[in-house]
């Protein structure tokens, strides 16, 4: 009996360490292997940006500045007005007004590295002509 059971918890245990270590590789195939096409909106989530979502963040971009206005004389007191601002203003109008059309956030920051790495190329082959 003891020995039965000591044979399924070894089992068990072999084939959940089995299946953990091939999502853990599968997760890092993922996450290597993305092309531009994985990474590319859809046109489905361009229209439901332009007709859903940026009229939202453009609303909520005007809400927190007449928030962020009538919270000036509190935030002054606080000394946090550059947080307030950030938070209240400029999220939203980064999110509205910055951001790709039909773009989610991880989508975003690898186009904005992207485009980093491809301006920090182009300083680079300018610096190397001298």
């Amino acid at each position: 009996m003891l020995r039965s059971l000591k044979r399924h918890a070894l089992v068990v245990l072999l084939g959940t360490s089995m299946i953990a270590s091939s999502l853990a590789r599968a997760d890092a195939m993922l996450s290597t292997d993305q092309d531009e096409s994985d990474l590319s909106p859809s046109w489905e989530a361009m229209i439901g940006d332009t007709l859903i979502a940026r009229p939202f963040l453009l609303a909520m971009t005007a809400t927190g500045a007449v928030a962020f206005v009538i919270t000036l004389p509190f935030s002054a007191l606080g000394g946090n007005i550059k947080e307030a601002a950030a938070n209240l203003v400029g999220e939203p109008a980064k999110e509205t007004f910055l951001r790709c059309l039909g773009c989610t956030e991880s989508q975003y920051n690898w186009r904005k590295q992207r485009q980093e790495k491809e301006d920090q190329r182009g300083i680079d082959a300018t610096t190397n002509n001298y």
